[in-house]
């Protein structure tokens, strides 16, 4: 049955987002996304009408998953320390999946070129987490706005980025699934971040 309208966009949406993943966005044509998509060229330029409106698309269906998978801290645990630890887990695990390692890559490349594409891979990967880490803290842990955004800072930091410079100089090799974090990756957390994090959640347990 042929896909039109909404489907046929949203077909063509996983398909270029896969064809940008495996080949970059400079080495995909047009061409490859509507062979890929099983659609004409004329199909696709009915919906998308270059392949920088097609990518920042792709963007923001990602910018959409990134957002539920990584949750809030209170649906991890309701202990505020392992709660923060699993959030961050999550994060590092979704840094180091091949999907959102792939995108940041590309994100990088395109960032002179399309800036509103690479602020909004940063929006949802980072900034959103920053969001829903402050807001936990100054919620569950009773923190100021400036001590949780301050403390949020210090934890993403030190989680985060170096895995990120890891992961764009390609030092570390990429998952391929994103799975749920295993007793090495809890304890990874602690050892990056565990007293930024007991610190941060000292007023809650005080």
């Amino acid at each position: 049955m042929a896909r039109r309208g909404e489907a046929l966009r949203d077909h063509i949406l996983d398909s270029a987002k896969l064809a940008f993943l495996e080949g970059g966005f400079s080495g995909t044509s047009m061409d490859a996304i509507a062979a890929r998509a099983q659609t004409s060229k004329r199909s696709l330029y009915a919906h998308f009408a270059s392949k920088d409106v097609l990518l920042i698309a792709v963007v923001e269906r990602m910018r959409m998953l990134f957002e539920e998978r990584i949750a809030t801290p209170g649906e991890y645990a309701g202990d505020p320390v392992d709660a923060i630890i699993r959030f961050c887990a999550r994060l590092l695990g979704l840094i180091r999946w091949s999907n959102v390692a792939l995108t940041l890559r590309i994100g990088i490349a395109e960032a002179d070129r399309l800036p509103d594409v690479a602020r909004g891979i940063h929006d949802a990967l980072f900034a959103s987490s920053e969001r829903r880490l402050g807001d936990y803290l100054q919620e569950r842990c009773g923190l100021a706005e400036a001590e949780a955004a301050a403390a949020t800072t210090r934890i993403i930091a030190l989680v985060a980025y170096p895995a990120v410079q890891r992961i764009l100089f390609a030092v570390d090799p990429l998952r391929e699934s994103l799975e749920e974090p295993t007793a090495r990756d809890l304890d990874e957390i602690r050892g990056l971040a565990g007293e930024e994090i007991a610190g941060a959640v000292r007023p809650a347990r005080g």
